[in-house]
């Protein structure tokens, strides 16, 4: 008889089995509630300074402003000042949804102590098709590469992620701007993403298996409870995890499994920066195909890999790439070149098994589950070659792809494509 599998307090805020988020395009625009406004404050230095000095700030981007947050009459009056630029802050969303029950103990909303159960499968299709080996029992790589996730936060306390945890930190809270030491996800998403690239089995082995199960978790919270969070926090988180990766002296992925369909200059310059520290950045092509040029940001930038979504279902020999993710520029297929809104590399996105928030495991589809298969892989090949960059990292991620081309789905055809970009990446 097993022996149980017992798991400790945690929180589960959202009902299994009903669909969490839209099949569709990334959402896009400004805050939902109008009582407080996030903005960016751009204009002459003194000018800002004044600013900064009566609303405070929350972020500081250099030359390109800072934010902060005012109510409806504070907003009225900065639009009325003609020596300042002012511009209400973005907002990204998760894309992916629940596709299964989880099989855990806990219905409905609440606190409360959960015995969590063995999952059905320890290495889902997806783990299998990254190794290319249908009957692998365990995963194995990724010492001493940190991959932060991006997301919802992450159940530190998961039986098959709590040993990964080394750093978990809050950038939504209105308090401030970074509270170390918590990053507790009420919504699910970002512990499923977390569970694909690092999840390690947990203490009796009998859990599921990640891509990169020795890798170190750096869950960083992004988006609130609802799935959506502020641009701002977004790019001061991927600042930080650059910053951190320098400070520590380690190789940093950063893996984002969110997006929007507008392009923001925060999180782009900060794309940028991680990109020049070093830090490998892997993000999600978005939910909006099968038509041409839908591909999200921050996936649509040059410095950022871009994943499609991949089914486990075979098409012209090959896998599928899904009809619901993204598509990049067809003006740019057979190049091999990665430019502005080019999808770079297909993983597996649909039907995806995983962790689940409240410390069991669930099905989801999206591109956000393809994108940390690549995020694990990467962490996989750096810990075997630590001396190599971020871009010489890349070119072998692109490498391996081009060995398994995708045919199949719309927009497929042999070599690169706008569909499945160079390929799929694997361990062999």
């Amino acid at each position: 008889m097993k022996k149980k599998r017992v798991f400790g307090a945690a929180v589960l805020s959202l009902a299994m089995g009903i669909s969490m988020f839209a099949t569709g395009a990334f959402g896009a625009g400004t805050q939902e509630s109008q009582d407080t406004y996030r903005v960016l404050i751009q204009g002459p230095s003194a000018e800002k300074a004044k600013v900064k000095g009566q609303y405070g700030k929350r972020w500081e981007f250099g030359k390109q402003g800072f934010t902060t947050e005012v109510n409806s009459k504070q907003y009225q009056a900065l639009l009325k000042n003609k020596n300042i630029e002012i511009s209400q802050v973005g907002m990204y969303t998760v894309d992916g949804r629940v596709e299964g029950n989880s099989n855990g103990k806990g219905k409905g909303k609440g606190d409360y102590t959960v015995q969590a159960s063995y999952p059905s499968d320890q290495t889902p299709w997806g783990i299998q098709a990254v190794y290319n080996d249908n009957y692998i029992q365990s995963t194995s790589g990724g010492d001493g590469i940190k991959v932060a996730v991006l997301d919802t936060g992450i159940n530190r306390d998961h039986i098959d992620l709590t040993d990964n945890v080394e750093q978990c930190k809050d950038f939504t809270q209105s308090s401030s701007s970074l509270v170390d030491g918590s990053c507790t996800d009420r919504q699910g998403h970002g512990t499923h993403v977390a569970g694909t690239a690092v999840a390690n089995g947990g203490y009796d082995g009998a859990g599921v298996y990640g891509v990169a199960p020795e890798a170190e978790l750096w869950g960083y919270k992004v988006l609130g409870d609802n799935g959506s969070g502020y641009s701002d926090d977004i790019a001061g988180a991927i600042r930080h995890a650059a910053d951190e990766g320098v400070r520590t002296g380690t190789r940093v992925v950063i893996s984002m499994s969110l997006g929007s369909s507008g392009k923001d200059s925060m999180i782009a310059s900060a794309v940028d920066y991680a990109y020049s520290k070093g830090a490998l950045v892997v993000a999600a092509a978005g939910n909006s195909g099968p038509s041409a040029n839908t591909i999200g940001y921050p996936g649509a930038l040059t410095n950022a890999i871009a994943v499609a979504s991949l089914d486990n279902t075979f098409v012209n020999g090959t896998y599928k790439v899904s009809d619901f993710s993204s598509r990049g520029n067809p003006n740019t297929d057979g190049d091999y070149y990665i430019q502005e809104k080019d999808v770079e590399v297909a993983a597996p996105g649909g039907g995806i098994y995983s962790t689940a928030v409240d410390g069991n495991y669930t099905t989801m589809s999206g591109t956000s589950m393809a994108t940390p298969h690549v995020s694990g892989l990467a962490a996989k090949l750096w810990s075997s070659n630590k001396s190599w960059s971020n871009a010489q990292l890349r070119s072998e991620i692109q490498r391996r792809a081009k060995l398994y081309d995708i045919k199949g789905g719309t927009g497929a055809s042999t070599g690169d494509d706008y569909a499945s970009g160079f390929g799929f990446s694997r361990v062999k």
